[in-house]
């Protein structure tokens, strides 16, 4: 057994890795276990959100929008290209080696924070011993002050849909596939149903989304929600509520997928299927029985609101607990975990946590729903702004959407932000912002915004949330 360390982090991902870097900047000695191995066949960091999450499919995604930006969009500005084309091996490529950038980037962090990598998987034991598996099978036993779990999620597999890697995969699959098809079949219409799809779709797919609840993005404002299912229909994604996937058959080099809705069983061919349900906690060989680890019923890390376990000296943060599963939500928890482990008094303020699709137009939101004030019966107001009245989405050519701002009526306190239009993931900011500070709808309508830019929407808005907006019509005067 090596020297005791003070902290070892049981995990790569965003959760994992940016809890050992602030663990090793406050002197702690740190050591980080992760065991991803890479299209490479190389060990690498990251974890699924570097690796085959959010930068690969980010990748994709501008990619994909450049491409159809140029197809529909650049004559009308007068921008003469000729035939647009696509290379999809380039594209790929270039997509791996973003990742290959990024990853080698975090081993370079650990190297200059004195963090060091054990490769392999690691199994957390009792009084906070860590054994790491090697790829070879060669165990060694780690002791640490503190352990952080880290572990990550998986996609979510379909006993009636089961993967074969190529025909049917899951969203890692999805974003390597070298040839465009002629159709997909996505099972589910979530946040990565939907980015994946829309990847496809640009690139010439014919796109199918079966979504088994009735609701689209019930997560989502319901105006927002309403205007992103018209839009996405209206770019080509045939989306399908209500209907609930039985069964895949891979014949002659197809996917039949079978599938129920209110008028009845269906049968339909497809070249290939991502079966895109969600994901679930990894915690597989993660926990001994002797660590004493307690699991909630879903099968995530029971912790507290400081991602304590019931065990002393044993945390988890990111996507093997509560709340929902995004990579910042997961460094924050890796940074408030480490700085409470030296005595600092750290907090996650999990009422503003910012959430984006990334599709096009983004969709972007924080705080609560319009429906869910209602049903708190919180006296509030919205205002409202939509892109097709700003200068500058309209230079752009990009007019799409709204931003909707809601405020406390009685405090005037922003409670909810709701976008969906150009960079709405970039626009979202100034709300989290000001939701952080305890800010009012006032504070947004007082700050100058500079003319003209897309951010004029979110003051436009709050404006409107008053009566007060100058760029469309107000119900009321004041």
């Amino acid at each position: 057994m090596s020297d005791p360390y003070d902290v070892i982090v049981i995990g790569g991902g965003p959760a994992g890795y940016v809890a050992a870097i602030r663990a090793a900047q406050l002197g702690l000695k740190t050591a980080c276990v992760e065991q991803w191995i890479n299209k490479q066949d190389k060990p690498a960091l990251g974890g699924t959100c570097l690796n085959v999450g959010c930068i690969p499919s980010k990748a994709l995604l501008e990619a994909t929008e450049l491409y159809d930006e140029a197809r529909k969009n650049f004559a009308d500005m007068g921008i003469l290209v000729g035939e647009v084309g696509l290379d999809v091996p380039k594209m790929i490529a270039r997509k791996d080696g973003i990742v290959s950038e990024l990853t080698g980037g975090i081993a370079a962090l650990f190297k200059a924070n004195g963090i060091e990598w054990l490769q392999g998987r690691g199994k957390l034991g009792a009084e906070r011993a860590v054994t790491v598996t090697e790829r070879d099978g060669t165990e060694t036993v780690h002791q640490a002050a503190n352990v952080i779990i880290a572990t990550g999620s998986v996609p979510i597999e379909l006993g009636a849909t089961p993967l074969d890697g190529n025909i049917v995969v899951d969203s890692s699959g999805a974003l390597d596939w070298e040839d465009v098809p002629g159709s997909v079949c996505v099972i589910g219409a979530g946040i990565i149903g939907l980015e994946l799809g829309s990847v496809w779709r640009r690139m010439g797919s014919e796109v199918v989304l079966l979504e088994a609840q009735e609701d689209f993005l019930p997560m989502v404002d319901k105006a927002i929600a309403r205007e992103a299912k018209r839009t996405f229909e209206k770019q080509g994604l045939d989306i399908q509520l209500g209907s609930r996937v039985m069964g895949s058959e891979v014949v002659n080099g197809q996917v039949k997928v079978s599938y129920q809705d209110a008028d009845g069983e269906h049968e339909t061919m497809f070249d290939k299927l991502i079966v895109a349900v969600g994901r679930r906690a990894y915690t597989d060989g993660a926990l001994s029985v002797e660590a004493g680890v307690e699991l909630d019923e879903r099968g995530l890390i029971h912790v507290n609101d400081h991602c304590e376990t019931n065990i002393p000296g044993v945390y988890a943060i990111g996507d093997v607990v509560r709340g929902p599963m995004l990579a910042h939500k997961g460094s924050e928890e890796g940074v408030m975990v480490a700085e409470r482990i030296c005595g600092e008094h750290a907090e996650v303020n999990y009422a503003v946590m910012p959430n984006v699709i990334y599709t096009h137009p983004e969709v972007a939101w924080v705080g609560k729903t319009e429906e869910e004030l209602k049903s708190e019966g919180v006296d509030y107001q919205v205002g409202t702004f939509p892109f097709a009245a700003s200068g500058r989405a309209k230079a752009k050519g990009d007019t799409g959407g709204m931003v909707k701002i809601i405020r406390d009526r009685t405090s005037d306190r922003l409670v909810g932000a709701h976008l969906i239009g150009p960079s709405a993931s970039e626009l979202l900011g100034q709300s989290v912002l000001a939701m952080e500070f305890d800010g009012t709808i006032e504070d947004i309508a007082r700050t100058i915004h500079a003319h003209p830019t897309l951010s004029e929407a979110v003051h436009e808005a709050a404006l409107g949330a008053d009566g007060r907006a100058i760029h469309i019509a107000n119900r009321k005067k004041r």
